[in-house]
C-alpha cells in the first residue's frame, strides 16, 4: 500500500539532489569553459590585425593556431590522471591560472618563433581542462543524465561565439593604440586576466566530489553515490590498461579527430570567412560571426535534451555531424549570396557544436574509474590533433585548389566521415533508460527555450 508514495518520495529526493548539483556546478563550469575557449580561439580575431602589424602570412597564423594542440596532445592523459589523484578543485584551478598568464603574455609576441612557443605553452597549460571536466561530470551524474549536462557545459563554445566575438571586435576597435598597445595586444590582455581570477574562484568554490559537498544532505549524498555505483556496474572498462587496449577508445578518438577538424577549421577562420563575404569593421564582423553560434546554442540544448529523453546516442551524434558537413558545403556553394551563405554556415556550426555533447556520451557510457580518466584523456588528446589540422587545412587546400570555398568542402566531407564512422564502426551501446521530461526540467538550470 505504501509502495507508490515511497517511489514518489525517492523520485522527489533525486530531482532535488540533481537540481542542487546542477545549480552548484554547471554555471561555474560554463563560465570556465567560456574563458578557456575564448583564450584558445581569440587568436583568430587577433589575426585580422596582428598579421599586418607583424608582417606575417596566413601560413604563420595557421601554424601558430594549430601548434597549440601539439602541446595539448602531449600532456592530456597525464593531466587527467593527475586530476584523479589530487582532486578536480586544485587541478582545474591550476590549469586556469597558468593558461590565463600565458594567454595574457601573448601580447609581447614579436617574432614567429616566440608566437609558436607561446601557443605551444598555452596548449601545455590548458591540457586536461576539457577532459578533466568531462571526467568530473562522471563523478556526479549517471550516464542517463549526461548528454544534457555536458551540453550545458559545452554550450560555452556557442556562447563564446555569440558574446566573445562582438566583445573581441569591440576591444580591437575601441582600445587600439591606447597606452601604446595595438588592438590585438589589448585583446590577449583583456581576455587572459579573467581566467586567472576565475581559477582562484574555482579553488574557493568547487568541490572535488560528492563527499566534499557540504551543501548536500547525507541522504542526497547516499542517493547520488548509489546511482553512480549502479551505473558503473554496466560499464565494461574500469582499469587503466582497459583504456589503452580498447578498440572502441581508439575508434572514438578517430571520430573526435574528424569533429575537431570541423570545430577548429570553422572556429579559427570564422572571422575571416565572414570578412570575405563582404562584412567590414571589426565590430560588425564580430556581430555577424555571432549568428552561427546563436543558432548552435539553441540546437545544442534541444538535441541533447531529446537524446536524454529517448536514450539514443549514436544516431543523434551521426546526424548532427552530417548536418554540420552539409552546412559547410552549402556555405561554400552559396558564397556569392552572403545572407544565404551565413544561414548555411549557421547550419554547419549548429551541427558541429551539437554533435560534441552527444559524442561524449559514447566513451563515458562504457568507461569507469581509472579507465575513464585515461580513456577520456586518450580520446580528447588524439582527437584534438584535429585541432592542428583544422586551422592548417585552409592553407594546405588553397595551395592545391584555388577555389576559396575548397576548404569548406573538405571539412564538410570530413564531418560526413565522422558520422559514418559512428554508425558503421562504433558498437551500439547498451540501451539507456529514457529520462522523464519532468526530471530534466527540474534537474537543470532553465534553458532559453523554457523561458
Amino acid at each position: 500500500m505504501n509502495a507508490a508514495p515511497s517511489v514518489e518520495a525517492d523520485d522527489a529526493l533525486e530531482r532535488a539532489a540533481y537540481a542542487k548539483v546542477s545549480w552548484r556546478l554547471l554555471p561555474m563550469l560554463f563560465l570556465c569553459y567560456v574563458l578557456a575557449y575564448l583564450d584558445r580561439v581569440n587568436v583568430g580575431f587577433a589575426k585580422l590585425q596582428m598579421l599586418a602589424d607583424l608582417e606575417w602570412s596566413d601560413a604563420v597564423f595557421a601554424a601558430g593556431a594549430g601548434i597549440f594542440f601539439i602541446g595539448y596532445f602531449l600532456f592530456e592523459v597525464p593531466s587527467n590522471l593527475i586530476l584523479r589523484r589530487v582532486g578536480a578543485r586544485l587541478w582545474i584551478a591550476r590549469i586556469m591560472v597558468t593558461w590565463g598568464i600565458i594567454s595574457a603574455c601573448t601580447l609581447f609576441v614579436r617574432s614567429e618563433l616566440v608566437f609558436y612557443a607561446m601557443r605551444l605553452l598555452l596548449g601545455l597549460a590548458e591540457a586536461g581542462f576539457f577532459p578533466g571536466i568531462i571526467l568530473y561530470l562522471t563523478y556526479w551524474y549517471p550516464s542517463r543524465l549526461r548528454a544534457r549536462k555536458t551540453a550545458w557545459f559545452m554550450l560555452a563554445i556557442a556562447v563564446t561565439g555569440v558574446i566573445g566575438n562582438p566583445v573581441s571586435g569591440w576591444i580591437m576597435e575601441a582600445l587600439s593604440g591606447r597606452c601604446g598597445l595595438a588592438g590585438w595586444q589589448w585583446l590577449f590582455l583583456m581576455e587572459g586576466v579573467p581566467s586567472i581570477v576565475a581559477g582562484v574562484g574555482v579553488y574557493l568554490y568547487l568541490d572535488s566530489g560528492i563527499d566534499e559537498a557540504r551543501w548536500l544532505t547525507a541522504g542526497e549524498k547516499a542517493l547520488l553515490k548509489r546511482n553512480l555505483a549502479s551505473d558503473d556496474r554496466h560499464k565494461s572498462h574500469a582499469s587503466l590498461a582497459d583504456a589503452f587496449r580498447s578498440g572502441r577508445v581508439w575508434l572514438l578518438s578517430a571520430v573526435y579527430f574528424c569533429l575537431m577538424i570541423g570545430l577548429y577549421g570553422v572556429g579559427f577562420w570564422l572571422p575571416t570567412i565572414v570578412h570575405r563575404l563582404g562584412v567590414q569593421g571589426y565590430l560588425r564582423i564580430g556581430l555577424t560571426s555571432a549568428i552561427p553560434y546563436g543558432a548552435a546554442a539553441v540546437g545544442m540544448i534541444i538535441l541533447s535534451r531529446r537524446s536524454d529523453l529517448t536514450g539514443e546516442r549514436r544516431w543523434h551524434t551521426a546526424l548532427t555531424s552530417f548536418a554540420g558537413g552539409s552546412g559547410l558545403i552549402l556555405c561554400g556553394l552559396t558564397a556569392d549570396n552572403p545572407p544565404l551563405s551565413i544561414a548555411c554556415l549557421s547550419l554547419g556550426t549548429l551541427g558541429i557544436l551539437a554533435s560534441l555533447p552527444l559524442f561524449w556520451t559514447l566513451p563515458t557510457g562504457f568507461l569507469a574509474q581509472a579507465a575513464a580518466a585515461a580513456g577520456i584523456g586518450i580520446v580528447n588528446s588524439v582527437g584534438n590533433l584535429g585541432g592542428f589540422v583544422g586551422p592548417n587545412i585552409t592553407t594546405w587546400i588553397r595551395s592545391a585548389w584555388p577555389d576559396p570555398s575548397a576548404p569548406l568542402y573538405v571539412i564538410g566531407a570530413v564531418l560526413f566521415l565522422a558520422g559514418l564512422m559512428v554508425l558503421v564502426l562504433v558498437p551500439r551501446p547498451p540501451a539507456l533508460a529514457a529520462v522523464p521530461a519532468a526530471d530534466l526540467a527540474v534537474a537543470d538550470p532553465p534553458s532559453p527555450n523554457d523561458q
